[in-house]
């Protein structure tokens, strides 16, 4: 019988503890299948700060740390920077990375540290039950703003990869997202291509992933799915922002 697909090296034999429909195990996924394709399992390290991921050293098969929250990358460098022959990547939600570590990230873009960054885009805080984060997008609705949010009252949602594309410190920056087959294999494609940038010594990578919270969003999987199709990625644009390489 022909093997058409097996379980990562780098992912362990865990049961994924995930809500639902969540999008955290396919990234987790696309994120093991390119560090064994790209054969340097035994060379990195992941570090996932406060948030759903948090538990991210329960299912991958490599070295993870965690970080305090919104620290990942002051951690992420730290460890490249004593550790250069690594390949040490952030897996960051848009709480952690968009929020309390604002500065962390701009600021590592801007020192154009060799790392790469996973950030996933749910637009909600989903470990602490579905307050608004810096990236829920206008009029959604959420326990902190029960008739949606408010540019007014709450300001306008942070466009991360925007922001970032700005830096001279950023070597690679896209938006990408997990709604369908296409834009699944688009995703690893990307994450692909920042670790490869990686290990080039190119410096500061990132991709966003807008991915699904159908528990917070109060959406069965389908409609989470559909919501980011038709709503979510109107707003978070998908596509290249920067790209040095190419």
């Amino acid at each position: 019988m022909e093997v058409v697909y097996k379980k990562p090296e780098s992912l362990k034999d865990e049961t994924i503890i995930y809500c639902p429909g969540c999008g955290h195990g396919i990234i987790h996924r696309l994120i093991a299948e390119v560090v064994d394709e790209l054969g340097i399992r035994e060379k990195t390290i992941g570090v996932a700060p406060v948030g759903c991921a948090v538990v991210a050293y329960n299912f991958f098969n490599f070295d993870v740390t965690e970080s305090a929250h919104g620290r990942a990358p002051a951690v992420a460098t730290a460890i490249k920077r004593l550790l250069p022959d690594r390949i040490v990547f952030t897996y960051q939600g848009d709480g952690d990375l968009a929020a309390i570590g604002t500065s962390e990230i701009i600021h590592a873009a801007a020192r154009g540290e060799n790392i790469t960054v996973v950030f996933v885009n749910n637009a909600i805080y989903g470990m602490t039950k579905g307050q608004m984060a810096p990236t829920t997008i206008p009029g959604m609705k959420t326990t902190t703003t029960i008739e949606g949010r408010n540019v007014k009252y709450h300001g306008y949602p942070l466009k991360v990869c925007e922001l970032l594309s700005q830096i001279d410190g950023v070597y690679y920056v896209e938006r990408t997202s997990i709604d369908s087959i296409p834009n699944i294999i688009k995703t690893k494609q990307s994450i692909r291509k920042a670790f490869k940038y990686q290990i080039e010594n190119k410096g500061f990578s990132l991709v966003e992933i807008l991915s699904p919270c159908p528990i917070n969003w109060k959406m069965t999987p389908k409609e989470s799915m559909d919501w980011i199709r038709d709503v979510m990625s109107k707003y978070f644009v998908l596509g290249v922002f920067k790209d040095k390489g190419g």
